[in-house]
């Protein structure tokens, strides 16, 4: 005597079957992709003030003199 689990004979063994892999599969998934988030490392947006000042430089905004003055400035403080 085979057991249907109450259902009738209907037959969701395999509906059931194949829910519980598409959960499976997308729960893996869903686990790497949170794994891989968390060890890439962060990309910073925030610009030093050498970057700064290269900008400005290259914008035009200060000299030669005081592009060099301000990057001499920098490299004194560390």
């Amino acid at each position: 005597m085979m057991s249907d689990f109450g259902w009738g004979g209907i037959g969701f063994g395999p509906i059931f079957m194949l829910l519980f892999w598409g959960v499976f599969i997308v729960g893996i998934i869903a686990m790497v992709r949170w794994l891989a988030r968390g060890s890439l490392p962060r990309q910073t947006s925030e610009k030093t003030a050498g970057d700064i000042v290269r900008e400005r430089y290259a914008r035009g905004e200060i000299d030669q003199q005081e592009y060099e003055q301000k990057m001499q400035d920098l490299d004194r403080r560390g």
